[in-house]
C-alpha cells in the first residue's frame, strides 16, 4: 500500500511511478491545481482531494502511459 501527495497539473494529470514506469493519470482541467492523495494497493488505484472527496478509482493498466477517464466517470 502506498501514499503518494501530489497537485493536478496544469493539463489535469497526476503522474504516479509503478515498476519504474511513468503513468499519467487524467483528472480533470477543472482540477487544476486542487491539491490530491493517490491512494496505490497494487494496481488498485484512488485519487482523493485532501478533504477525502473520491475523484477517481480504477485498476491501472500497466501497459498504458496514460490512464483516461472512463466515459461514466465525466
Amino acid at each position: 500500500f502506498r501514499v503518494r501527495r501530489d497537485k493536478v497539473d496544469i493539463t489535469g494529470v497526476v503522474t504516479l511511478r509503478h515498476n519504474s514506469r511513468l503513468h499519467h493519470i487524467g483528472i480533470g482541467r477543472g482540477l487544476v491545481g486542487t491539491r490530491v492523495l493517490v491512494l496505490v494497493d497494487r494496481l488498485e488505484v484512488r485519487v482523493i482531494t485532501e478533504d477525502g472527496e473520491l475523484l477517481r478509482s480504477f485498476t491501472l493498466d500497466p501497459a498504458k502511459d496514460y490512464q483516461p477517464r472512463s466515459l461514466d466517470e465525466r
